[in-house]
């Protein structure tokens, strides 16, 4: 159950990332704020990946030419499903906004099917629908200001493209040679993917924005943090990846709607309502099934 323990970790500060995020959206705007959690993620990376080849005294693996393919989808996929989200968050309480995004084990399991042969069983068919019913239950609030149809398409589609970011990144971690153990595996994949993420996001803004690069570096403190806690959260991911199914980590992921939840509550202040309360109830019961099932 080591996975299970990573996931929890993961989405902790995951949760705490977003909402860094979310304070910066007002200052650098969506494509910035994204910017920021990879760009200053990256030297974090690069610590991880030192440490972890001092420690074992392990060689760096070696990338097949399989490893290109699906470190691109889940790079790319990952800064689509980032954007997105701070977009949908713009619009729609945070707590909210992860529950369209936390929809995404049912897409994940989907296609991890399809693109590795990931393994579906009913129990776990069971246990994703279950909580997934519980953060569809926390996102419908009928006679609510919901700020429109189109933040609840952002929601959705962002729980895609992470989806296929998790998929792609299990990928690229499965087809490392002359890897010394998960860990090797899994830090090297990290870094690799903020490498290309930070390069591809610089020249972008470089080209369109080079004001927003500015203004990035100029508000470097929370930027720091944000990138660090970006990091951290991957690190955890994509250790569980290697040793699981994305299927597995990103159902057990849901717990980060109870960590959503308490932000929204104690930091921005919204109420939890009933209804929330009821999704919250089902996540749990999904996430305990799914535990329970390994």
């Amino acid at each position: 159950m080591l996975w299970a323990v990573f996931t929890v970790i993961a989405a902790a500060a995951q949760t705490a990332r977003n909402a860094m995020q979310r304070e910066l959206t007002a200052t650098l705007g969506t494509v910035g704020a994204t910017h920021v959690r990879f760009l200053f993620g990256f030297p974090f990376g690069v610590l991880f990946l030192l440490g972890v080849l001092i420690s074992t005294h392990a060689p760096l693996p070696h990338p097949t030419l399989a490893f290109w393919p699906w470190i691109m989808l889940g790079s790319l996929a990952q800064i689509a499903a980032t954007a997105l989200m701070l977009a949908a968050m713009n619009d729609r309480s945070f707590v909210v906004t992860i529950a369209y995004i936390k929809t995404e084990p049912v897409q994940v399991a989907l296609f991890g099917f399809v693109l590795l042969g990931d393994k579906v069983t009913p129990l776990l068919a069971t246990a994703i629908l279950i909580a997934t019913a519980g953060v569809v239950v926390m996102s419908l609030k009928p006679g609510a200001k919901s700020g429109g149809v189109w933040p609840t398409v952002l929601g959705l589609i962002s729980g895609g493209m992470f989806g296929l970011s998790a998929i792609g990144y299990r990928g690229a971690i499965l087809s490392l040679e002359g890897a010394n153990g998960f860990v090797t595996s899994a830090t090297y994949t990290l870094v690799v993917g903020l490498v290309l993420q930070s390069i591809l996001l610089s020249a972008y803004l470089m080209l369109r924005d080079p004001g927003v690069l500015k203004a990035i570096f100029r508000a470097w403190r929370p930027s720091l943090m944000t990138g660090f806690m970006g990091a951290l959260a991957s690190q955890f991911w994509f250790l569980g990846f290697a040793i699981t199914s994305a299927a597995n980590v990103r159902t057990l992921a849901l717990v980060e709607v109870l960590f959503a939840q308490g932000i929204s509550k104690f930091a921005f202040k919204q109420p939890t309502t009933g209804r929330e309360v009821f999704g919250i109830v089902l996540v749990v019961l999904g996430v305990a099934l799914l535990v329970w099932a390994h």
